[in-house]
């Protein structure tokens, strides 16, 4: 059977590509053709376009790329129709996929939606479009079930990926250089992010000699990108071993996106921080229909990690947070109490597998 996917970022790689691992388990004429990256390339896909080519954070950003944007999704509709797969499989990524999943679906081709976007948060409205372009969609939050059922809508939760991740995770043991605990720090994937939040993270280390900081680089970056803000810094960044880092930190300071998770599930306490630009956070403020903005508070519905966000990310408050998640023991204890509790609501490992069969029993139906 032939596969289209497409997903735009690092998180949507990962869990793609430990999807396609299940489905050729499943299936062994699996042809894969995807958007994506260096992981789903490694499980047999023939990429398209590589996710690096197509990550644009914030509404400003996105405008200022807006022909680039444009000539990827008919780029995207072209190939499909010439590759013509027996079904589209679209990852997370909803403002590319959502316009994907609109013309496939038109065109008789099945839609298969895998990691909702987060309309529960802002633009609620898209569920009526998902409804009429999407076959199936493919949950990872416990609350969406419940989300997409007001709108007469029923979705399969297969679970979070991440503890699929975490299990079949292959990277290599960190070595460090000093018996210092260790503080990770996890400021994004995109460029963007990054300029915005690792100057502050690296300010803040100054203030904690007696820790050692090291930054998780993101694979799709180059090197030369993070010296223009490690120079003259005695923090190193490692790339390709996020989880090595994860599994040896007391602490961590993660952006504002999948990281948090990752970061909880390895029971790392952690603050999590988000600056975006002026227009784009107003913009979002004004928009957003949620309490908090870190997966981890969001499928607790609780503060189980604090959130730094846009002014309140400032060198005064940062160096307090991570003063009590290292220093503080009752705070520290509580903290961890959280992410173990965190870990029990979204199940143990088992989803992409989950996911794979569901996929196959709904394209043969006969065979179920």
């Amino acid at each position: 059977m032939k596969y289209y996917i497409v997903a735009g970022e690092a998180s949507g790689d990962l869990h793609a590509s430990n999807l396609m691992r299940e489905i050729r388990q499943r299936d062994k004429d699996a042809d894969f053709r995807c958007w994506g990256g260096d992981l789903m390339q490694a499980q047999g896909g023939t990429i398209v376009k590589h996710y690096r080519d197509l990550a644009f954070m914030g509404f400003t950003e996105v405008l200022a790329n807006i022909r680039t944007i444009l000539n990827n999704i008919a780029f995207c509709k072209k190939d499909i129709m010439e590759w013509k797969p027996d079904v589209v499989i679209l990852v997370d990524y909803p403002g590319f996929n959502l316009r994907i999943a609109e013309y496939v679906k038109a065109q008789g081709i099945k839609v298969f939606y895998y990691i909702s976007p987060a309309i529960w948060a802002w633009k609620q409205s898209r569920v009526h479009k998902i409804k009429r372009s999407v076959d199936r969609m493919f949950t990872i939050l416990p609350f969406e079930k419940e989300f997409y059922s007001r709108f007469q809508m029923d979705v399969d939760f297969v679970g979070h990926p991440l503890l699929d991740a975490l299990a079949h995770s292959k990277e290599n043991e960190l070595s460090l250089t000093s018996d210092k605990p260790l503080i990770a720090l996890l400021p994004g994937s995109r460029k963007q992010e990054i300029a915005h939040m690792l100057p502050l993270m690296l300010e803040t280390s100054k203030a904690f000699p007696q820790y050692q900081f090291l930054v998780a680089g993101a694979p799709s970056l180059s090197p030369a990108y993070y010296e223009t803000f490690l120079k003259g810094s005695d923090v190193k960044v490692v790339y390709g071993q996020t989880y090595g880092v994860l599994r040896k930190a007391y602490a961590a300071l993660v952006t504002s996106g999948t990281a948090t998770l990752e970061t909880a599930l390895f029971r790392v306490p952690e603050v999590v921080c988000y600056k975006g630009g002026k227009i784009s956070y107003q913009i979002a403020r004004r928009l957003v229909k949620v309490k908090y903005i870190s997966l981890v508070n969001l499928i607790m519905d609780r503060e189980v990690v604090k959130e730094l966000i846009q002014d309140e990310f400032n060198a005064e408050t940062l160096k307090a947070e991570l003063t009590k998640i290292t220093s503080n023991t009752t705070f520290r204890e509580q903290q961890l109490k959280g992410l173990d509790e965190l870990k029990e609501v979204l199940g143990g490992p088992g989803a992409s597998a989950r996911l794979a069969e569901q996929m196959i029993r709904y394209l043969n139906p006969v065979h179920a």
